[in-house]
């Protein structure tokens, strides 16, 4: 059935696009992006419009996880058709200090696909932390 197989191609993207996060391969990872992309990432800024400007972004996000990185994806759920596809999933993500301390909490992420040219692409990505209304305050100590 084509929509199990264009499942299957989209796990396997995810996993791809996790191994390259986990080995800091930069190039990897804008690889699994559309050059027009519209992201909305949980970290500096509203949104970044084009796979340059998320580049820099990954880039800087990558510089403050200088030891062992953590980002897990948890519950992946993805739903496809023939030209779009999307993935949601839960995401543990962060980091070891200098310390050698973690520092992690839990993250939403959805990732939406477009066949192009032949090859999915993700052109939207969004993270996000719920918080705290009164306070402002991410929530990333909740747990799923």
């Amino acid at each position: 059935m084509k929509t199990e197989t264009t499942e299957t191609e989209i796990r396997n993207l995810v996993n791809s696009w996790l191994k390259a996060v986990l080995d800091g391969n930069m190039d990897a990872i804008v690889s699994h992006y559309a050059p027009d992309i519209l992201a909305f990432d949980a970290v500096s800024q509203l949104q970044f419009r084009g796979v340059d400007a998320y580049r820099k972004h990954w880039e800087a996000c990558l510089a403050l996880c200088p030891g062992p990185m953590v980002f897990e994806i948890h519950d992946p759920e993805i739903s496809a058709g023939d030209d779009a596809a999307f993935c949601h999933a839960l995401i543990r993500c962060g980091g070891a200090g200098d310390n050698g301390e973690e520092k992690a909490g839990w993250m939403r992420m959805t990732a939406c696909y477009r066949r192009l040219n032949g090859q999915w692409k993700i052109v939207h990505e969004h993270f996000s932390a719920p918080f705290d209304i009164e306070s402002g305050r991410a929530l990333l100590d909740l747990t799923p």
